[in-house]
């Protein structure tokens, strides 16, 4: 019996030594971590200033297409990185119905012509307020009452036109 007695206590204490052992590990983490800590972060360069991006042979057509047909208050708004619909917007008035439904239509047919495809055209019947979607930039006509009703100015941020 003896023996047996012996045998005991040694287990205890190889399993003793081996614990402060998988302790020393946590503590080396825990100083590596602190030394981390105190040292001051890299310090991160700031973004560049967003620059509005130059405006694109599509936008260039659509603005000479209304201003040749005489679009009142033509504003663009860019929304590159706003929307995931389009890269911007451009929003005009025309002076009637007939005036805002002409103007959609000439715009669909320069844009045909100019490689764009067929271009939808919505709202065009009732020239209240014609939406053209020519892809990367989304065209809203008006008239001068219907666009001060929805103020889609206000709703994107850049200014009211009161």
């Amino acid at each position: 019996m003896p023996l047996k007695a012996a045998k005991k206590p040694a287990k205890k204490a190889k399993s003793k030594a081996k614990a402060p052992a998988k302790k020393a590990a946590p503590k080396k983490a825990r100083k590596t971590a602190g030394k981390s800590a105190s040292r001051p972060a890299p310090k991160k360069p700031a973004p560049p200033a967003r620059k509005p991006a130059p405006p694109s042979d599509l936008l260039k057509r659509i603005l000479t297409s209304l201003d040749d047909d005489k679009a009142e208050n033509v504003i663009t708004i860019d929304l590159e990185g706003r929307s995931a619909l389009c890269d911007a917007a451009v929003i005009a008035s025309g002076r009637s119905s007939r005036h805002v439904s002409a103007m959609a239509e000439h715009l669909a047919r320069r844009l045909k012509e100019g490689g764009y495809g067929t271009r939808p055209v919505n709202g065009q019947a009732q020239g209240d307020w014609v939406l053209v979607d020519a892809g990367d930039v989304i065209v809203h006509l008006f008239r001068p009452e219907v666009r001060d009703y929805y103020d889609l100015e206000g709703m994107w941020s850049v200014g009211s036109r009161k």
